[in-house]
């Protein structure tokens, strides 16, 4: 019997992959993070199935949950929200599953970022402007973070910047981004993206916080770039008609030598 991780996404219970809607509906043992996973995607567990709410329990009594439905010969869908990829916590629920023997498997999600980016109709890389994007965050009391692993070093690079779990150092943030991005850097929040409550404050880094309602005070991404505001950017070669790659050769720019069969 196998633990299934699900990435649920970032809220919006039709952004769940078909992989993880099926599992889900094969598993008749459901553990799901209450706070941030919608209820909505609870109902393509099958009928009768046993579902808990991981978010009154410690990693000692998830596991032992995970133990106990797989014992029984019982696979487990191990719902979470966003992307398993980051700042899920499943790493160490995994070193423990793998160490009593128990099979897992992992089914990525829609994350956060995407959907957040999604929700203000960008793209985060834009040639000529910025071809990276960094997912990041403040030091928080469930992790700290390294050293070497600050705003000031990630900014330095001009990259777009997405910072999780930090709305509540958003001073902070502002602070440390101001020298180094300037006060007319585009930058947003999105609150609760996908979700039906969903916000979106909009602004420059020099004013983002006078668009924030004392209400938000989780669950919400800072997007810090020159991606986010830009119009004057250069236009990648993908599509350009002098742009010899495999599928489509130069001479597709001339009608004539398509035999009418397109790309």
């Amino acid at each position: 019997m196998t633990v299934h991780f699900i990435g649920a996404g970032p809220g919006a219970p039709d952004l769940l992959t078909l992989r993880g809607q099926a599992l889900i509906a094969s598993c008749p043992v459901c553990l799901y993070a209450g706070s941030l996973v919608p209820e909505e995607i609870l109902g393509h567990c099958p009928e009768g199935a046993k579902i808990i709410n991981t978010a009154p329990l410690d990693l000692d009594a998830i596991i032992a949950e995970c133990k106990a439905a797989t014992d029984a010969g019982l696979d487990v869908a191990r719902l979470h929200s966003g992307d398993l990829s980051i700042w899920s916590a499943m790493g160490e629920q995994l070193r423990r599953l793998r160490a009593e023997n128990i099979p897992v498997s992992v089914t990525p999600g829609v994350p956060s970022f995407a959907a957040a980016a999604a929700a203000l109709g960008t793209e985060l890389t834009l040639p000529g402007v910025a071809q990276s994007v960094v997912l990041t965050r403040t030091p928080g009391r469930a992790s700290a973070m390294p050293d070497n692993e600050t705003l000031e070093n990630f900014g330095r690079t001009g990259a777009t910047l997405a910072i999780h779990l930090s709305i509540h150092n958003i001073q902070n943030v502002v602070d440390t981004l101001l020298p180094i991005y300037g006060a007319d850097c585009p930058a947003a929040i999105i609150y609760r993206a996908s979700w039906p409550d969903q916000q979106i404050i909009r602004g420059l880094l020099s004013t983002i916080q006078s668009g924030l309602s004392e209400d938000i005070e989780r669950t919400a991404l800072i997007l810090v770039g020159p991606t986010l505001g830009s119009q004057d950017f250069d236009e990648s070669c993908l599509y350009a008609p002098d742009y010899d790659r495999r599928f489509r050769a130069q001479s597709a720019a001339d009608p004539a030598s398509s035999n009418g069969k397109g790309a």
